[in-house]
């Protein structure tokens, strides 16, 4: 039982009577002597008898009814509210002509009863002059009872002195069909980065905080200066508008694809209760009758036969007639709303596997199969309007052999509930999406609401805390305003209702409820103010580590231009300038030498990255893969951390029950049908005869029929005896329920419970032929499997519920007597069984004496089954009663409830337990999880499990996925918190300094927390260096942190995988963030950069496409850089030779030509060369290792470019003047243009690894192109000289001179010092 807040909201509201503005403020004499004696606050019980009207009074009862006869405004906007909204509008235009009628007594203000009735003028300011004039009659808006009135802060701002919005920092009071609705954040999934308002901004903002976007803007800005223009402008803009567009509408592309993935989630429906009044449907007849009178009236032209409104109140008082009963008044429908419509305070519907759409509280819950439809017929149930009959409980039934005490203690701890609800607000929920607990979560509905009709909603009111964070944690009270007329026909009196309520009445977004029930809950919180979106850190911009590495190249490049610059009007002099100063030589300098640093970088590695995710989602390897963020795929190939949530990801969340050990034997697979063969002869019946009832088997019963088989051998039936016990004891000691469940016309038994271990077990127990076949909080049915009758009975006489503390679960049983159809009377004295199962942790202690225990449960470890013990211990009816006493006076004890309750146990219970065998329960993994994290960790890659799961689950996970070797010790850090003395921290870290490399770190939440508070820079030093690292108990915020501190204390590559909501924020605060689709949903596949559908294709992600990814673009880049410094060497050779004038060697089309269409094409088909096959990647993981290093774009490899790059200019530059014997003539730009561009075809070539047929093509393709493009470049060269032998043999032989010896270098360093994928391909 949870325990009550007791709750203070200092900020609740108040009775009306404090409220100044509240009509019970007013002389009810002055304006009804009538109704004076009434109370204002209850608008569902003013009189409807008729009554003289005075002239300059307002009769109270049209107040009041017309809040009637407008409930459901709210509701009624879904169907018909724009046919309403035109005819009210026509209405309003003809009562604007009418004078009388706006000032006729019975015309009041549309605002809310509680304004002020006797008003003049407009208080709300002419935009409301509309809602002023138009008559009360035909503005349907439900008047609310004064305890959901919300207070003077509600009136105030519908009088227009505050704003609705209510702020993020405050509780809120949420009132059941209140209208409007009160502003909150809309209920809609986003995960996109941008608005349409700010795109533009962001997105310029990252592309020009890049060094090289800054500098090309600049010099095509420069391009408008007259002395410092070079050609046209056109040649400097074109470039970097086309860099722009195209990253621009890359980033556009990605973000509006993940809007339409958000509105897929957005338009998911949900079944919502519309709570409306009867005679709202009166109210809208009356008013189509009025606006027929009125246009037939204006039709005959008759001004003097003037509408009289108070006839048509009248009329519809005479259609409403007599007592109004609110609750009997309510119609309750069925309506689909899409989830990003759904608003704070609406009711929905769920049933069993839907997911949660927002936070709601839980107002009620019943059987799936006796539900009966929400709409409620014209008959009503006059005489208790506003409750709904209670369900009838079949399974639940009073046994006078239990204590009525041990009774009350069994109910108050909820340990076993009926999942189906059973009329008493009982469900489970699933909440591994939320917080990545596998175990399911009991919510209940509160005790004032659970029996409520559907109806009597719109009494509640909800006050719930401000939005925060922590998902354990809620705190709120629900009011229920109850009627109490006590006999005075003209006094009416309301009784207001309270109760708390806690975490154990909610259910947040993004759990799942997975009882066969149907609850109907109130939406408390939406959109950005859930837990779970709170929990999400917002989208971020990634930028990869390449993009930072290419931007501290392109300031190199700058300083070289702007020294080169400087040289070369230092050489001619400062002073002897002509034409122009000295500086704006300088700066033409550095507009002719732009192209060392290459615009059209930025449009090759774009180009690039978008042809990396196509190969990624059409790899047939990789099916349904997704690039969610194409920006940063070469990020894939330098990850050094991994971090990996557990459920789901590594594993199925699928228990199977794999090994069981009774002491001297054990038994797993195929071994397994001599235990079905055991049961079977331990629970057979005596009664050979079908049609006798059978008799029930007891503990003892069972033994004595065991012993009775002569034919057996003694060991055989020792063994058989501990085998029908430990079968039996695990039957019985669980918190599972059975229930039926019909799909497609067919009935099945499905299996739930708050931990899937124990389905497990119970499924094993009954696949060995002992089924649960009937199970309540007071008692157990177990059937044979191949007699599918009764064999076993028993009363549950307490339940002592499994927690993290105590890691054990126990169960006192009293088994019946008798047979199937006929048990022993309640009087009559049955066995009882003290059952207890646990972690071997704490039963090794609870068990006897026994020299086999902890071998096998570390046998069962090492395999990395979840083991469990299993012990019992007879109790006779004087112990029992014993206990029963004793443990009744320490749970009504105030202090030290919990230390007195568990001493009673053991002392009593706890102690020399017969020890029965031990269990191994294998949690699924995901397939080939095994080898991946293999393959992975020999990558070079440090791998860390972050879980919101229990330590042993957790490390029995690590062990069988192997994420821990066998030869790594597993060093536990639990239960560290602020009450221990510094010391103590220090000692649990100093352990792992020793041997750092052979050491896996499991560390739970509380001590994670404590770590990173007081001790973040000797935890995170140490941590990085361990090969594993298993965090247990992590809120999704601890994951995020986590990856956050990793990043920026080791300035390393981090990638997080995950597959439910709880892994949203970490995946978001990683590097590069991997979304695995789960069977729960897709929040961590929306969110992430890439969408994988199971774990195992993580490795060839990384592998292969990472490694392809990263070798390519660095390859790319210096490919790009060499282009572009290489004609800048060609245009400084140039400079010099004409006596260091600023003029440009190639112009115009020659400049652009040659980065484009000239040698674009061979360049970037390289990215599709490999340096090693796909088997090769995967079977020497260590190839990966060397990518971590960046050695493939360092500054090593930089300069060695730039030296590559002026060796060839200056050959290519200076040969084709010599042997032209011309500087500036068009023939020697013709063969140094020729001898630029085929220097480049061919080095492309020398740098190809492996083949494809789209570069042959390419090759071959650009230089037939330039060939075909020289007869239109007669502007630039002599086209008479370029057909001639002179000039083939000039181009030859300075492209030999520039290409040999660079080719040569490469050949002989390939052979002295090989690359590492040469070694393993023998080459």
């Amino acid at each position: 039982m949870s325990v009550s807040h007791n709750y203070d909201q200092p900020n609740a509201p108040n009775s009306p009577t404090g409220d100044s503005d509240s009509d019970v403020e007013l002389d009810l004499q002055e304006l009804d002597p009538l109704t004076a004696g009434r109370r204002a606050a209850s608008y569902h019980d003013v009189s409807r008898k008729q009554q003289r009207r005075r002239q300059g009074e307002i009769p109270l009862r049209n107040l009041r009814s017309s809040g009637l006869r407008t409930f459901g405004r709210r509701s009624q906007k879904h169907d018909n509210y724009h046919e309403e909204a035109a005819s009210e509008e026509d209405l309003h235009q003809l009562l604007e002509n009418n004078p009388d009628m706006r000032d006729s007594p019975g015309s009041f203000s549309t605002a809310d009863d509680d304004a002020p009735l006797l008003q003049h003028g407009n208080s709300r300011g002419q935009g409301t002059h509309d809602s002023i004039m138009r008559p009360r009659l035909f503005m349907p808006q439900l008047r609310l009872p004064s305890f959901l009135s919300g207070g003077p802060s509600q009136v105030d701002s519908r009088l227009g002195g505050t704003d609705e919005t209510q702020s993020i920092g405050k509780s809120r009071d949420i009132s059941i069909g209140q209208y409007p609705p009160p502003r909150f954040p809309p209920n809609a999934v986003s995960n996109a980065k941008y608005t349409p308002l700010s795109f533009l901004p962001r997105t310029l903002y990252n592309e020009f905080s890049f060094f090289f976007n800054m500098y090309f803007l600049l010099v095509a800005l420069s391009q408008v200066i007259p002395p410092l223009r070079i050609g046209y402008l056109s040649t400097y803009v074109a470039p970097l508008a086309f860099v722009l567009a195209i990253t621009l509408g890359k980033e556009a592309l990605d973000d509006i694809a993940r809007r339409r993935r958000d509105a897929e989630a957005n338009k998911a429906e949900y079944t919502v209760l519309r709570l409306r009044d009867r005679s709202q449907v009166l109210a809208i007849r009356a008013k189509d009758k009025f606006k027929a009178r009125l246009g037939s009236k204006k039709s005959k032209k008759a001004p003097s036969s003037k509408p009289n409104r108070l006839d048509a109140i009248a009329e519809e008082e005479e259609n409403l007639g007599g007592e109004v009963d609110h609750d009997s008044n309510i119609e309750v429908d069925e309506i689909k709303i899409m989830s990003r419509d759904l608003k704070v305070g609406d009711v929905l519907k769920l049933s069993k596997d839907q997911r949660v759409p927002a936070d709601l509280v839980i107002l009620k819950s019943y059987p799936a199969e006796s539900a009966v439809t929400i709409a409620l017929s014209e008959e009503v149930n006059n005489d208790s309007p506003g409750h709904a009959e209670h369900m009838a409980d079949a399974l639940i039934t009073d046994s006078e052999a239990v204590d009525a005490d041990a009774r009350h203690s069994t109910s108050s701890d909820r340990s076993t509930p009926a999942a189906d609800g059973g009329g008493v607000g009982e469900t489970f929920i699933r909440t591994d999406q939320l917080d990545g607990e596998t175990d399911w979560k009991l919510r209940l509905a509160s005790p004032i609401t659970q029996p409520l009709d559907p109806r009597a909603f719109t009494r509640i009111k909800i006050v719930a805390g401000k939005p925060e964070k922590k998902v354990n944690e809620f705190i709120g009270t629900v009011e229920y305003s109850a009627e109490c007329t006590e006999g005075r026909p003209h006094e009416n009196t309301q009784k207001t209702r309270t109760a708390p309520l806690s975490i154990d009445n909610t259910a947040w977004a993004d759990t799942v409820l997975a009882s066969n029930a149907i609850v109907l809950a109130v939406v408390v919180y939406t959109g950005a103010q859930t837990r779970q979106a709170m929990s999400t850190s917002p989208s971020r911009s990634k930028t990869g580590l390449l993009e930072y590495e290419i931007n501290n190249l392109t300031k190199i490049l700058c300083a070289l231009t702007l020294t080169l610059s400087i040289v070369l009007v230092a050489l001619e002099g400062f002073e002897n300038r002509k034409g122009h100063q000295w500086y704006v030589a300088i700066t033409r300098f550095l507009i002719l030498f732009s192209t060392i640093i290459p615009i059209s970088l930025r449009v090759n590695l774009d180009m690039g990255k978008t042809a990396y995710a196509w190969l990624i989602e059409r790899d047939q390897g990789m099916p349904s893969a997704v690039v969610r963020t194409s920006t940063i795929p070469e990020e894939l190939g330098r990850i050094e951390y991994l971090l990996s949530d557990k459920t789901g990801t590594l594993t199925q969340n699928e228990m199977e029950m794999k090994k069981i050990h009774v002491g001297t034997v054990s038994y797993a697979n195929e071994a397994m049908d001599e235990v079905s063969s055991y049961v079977r002869q331990g629970f057979s019946t005596i009664s050979s005869d079908a049609s006798q009832p059978s008799a029930l088997v007891t503990p003892s019963s069972a033994h004595n029929t065991l012993l009775s088989g002569a034919s057996t051998t003694r060991t055989r039936r020792e063994i058989g005896s501990r085998v029908r016990d430990i079968v039996l004891a695990l039957a019985l000691c669980h918190n599972v329920t059975p229930t039926t469940e019909e799909e497609h016309g067919h009935s099945f038994t499905t299996y739930q419970a708050s931990s899937p271990d124990e389905i497990a077990i119970v499924r094993w127990a009954e696949s060995v032929g002992l089924r649960l076949m009937h199970r309540d909080r007071r008692s157990i049915t177990l059937q044979s499997v191949d007699s599918s009758r009764v064999i076993v009975r028993v009363r549950i006489l307490e339940i002592f519920p499994f927690t993290s503390e105590g890691k054990r679960m126990g169960i006192i049983l009293q088994f019946l007597q008798g047979t199937e159809s006929t048990t022993s009377s309640a009087d009559e004295a049955g066995e009882i069984w003290f059952y207890q199962k646990g972690a071997d942790t704490v039963m090794t202690s609870i068990v006897a004496a026994n020299d086999w225990l902890d071998e096998e449960t570390a046998n069962m470890a090492r395999e990395g089954l979840r083991t469990l013990v299993i012990g019992r211990r007879k109790l006779s009816s004087q112990q029992y009663h014993e206990f029963s006493t004793q443990y009744k006076e320490a749970s009504m004890s105030l202090q030290a409830r919990d230390l007195n309750m568990a001493r009673v146990t053991k002392d009593h219970l706890e102690h020399n337990l017969e020890l029965l065998g031990v269990t191994g329960v294998e949690d699924k993994l995901q397939k080939d999880v095994k080898p991946s994290l293999e393959l992975l960790r020999n990558a070079g890659i440090k791998i860390w499990m972050l879980t919101g799961d229990k330590v042993e689950t957790a490390r029995c996970v690590a062990v069988s996925a192997k994420l821990v070797s066998r030869t790594q010790y597993i060093h536990s850090i639990t239960n560290l918190s602020s009450n221990l003395n510094v010391s103590s921290a220090l000692d649990a870290l100093s352990l792992l300094r020793s041997k750092p490399e052979s050491t896996a770190l499991l560390i739970d939440g509380d001590s994670l927390s404590y770590l990173l508070t007081h001790h973040r820079q000797a935890f995170i030093s140490l941590a990085v260096m361990l090969p594993a690292v298993i965090a247990c108990r992590c809120s999704p915020t601890q994951k995020a942190d986590v990856a956050t501190l990793i990043r920026q204390h080791t300035q390393k590559r981090v990638a997080c995988i995950g597959d439910g909501g709880n892994d949203v924020s970490m995946i978001q605060a990683a590097d590069v963030g991997i979304g695995i689709v789960g069977k729960e949903g897709r929040q961590a596949s929306l969110a992430a950069d890439f969408s994988i559908i199971t774990f195992h294709h993580l490795t060839k992600l990384l592998v292969w496409h990472g490694r392809n990814s990263y070798k390519r673009s660095a390859k790319l880049a210096q490919f790009v850089i060499h282009r572009g410094l290489l004609i800048s060497v060609c245009q400084t050779v140039y400079s010099i030779a004409t006596q260091f004038e600023p003029h440009a060697l190639y112009r115009d089309w020659l400049l652009v030509g040659y980065a484009t269409v000239y040698t674009m094409a061979p360049v970037f088909s390289l990215v599709l060369d490999t340096d090693v096959d796909e088997g090769l990647a995967n079977l020497y993981p260590e190839l990966y290792k060397e990518l971590t290093t960046g050695a493939s774009l360092s500054y090593t490899t930089f300069f060695v470019w730039v030296a590559v790059s002026v060796y060839q200019g200056v050959v290519i530059q200076g040969l084709s003047q010599l042997l032209v014997g011309s500087v500036s003539s068009p023939r020697m730009v013709s063969v140094s243009f020729s001898s630029l561009v085929l220097n480049e075809l061919v080095m492309v070539a020398a740098e190809v690894v492996t083949w494809h047929w789209a570069m042959v093509v390419s090759l071959l393709g650009t230089a037939a192109l330039y060939v075909a493009s020289l007869p239109f470049l007669g502007g630039y060269f002599d086209l008479g000289y370029v057909w001639s032998w002179d000039f083939g043999w000039r181009v030859a032989a300075i492209a030999g001179c520039s290409l040999g010896p660079v080719y040569g270098v490469k050949v002989l360093r390939a052979w002295l010092r090989p690359e590492s994928y040469r070694k393993v391909q023998g080459v």
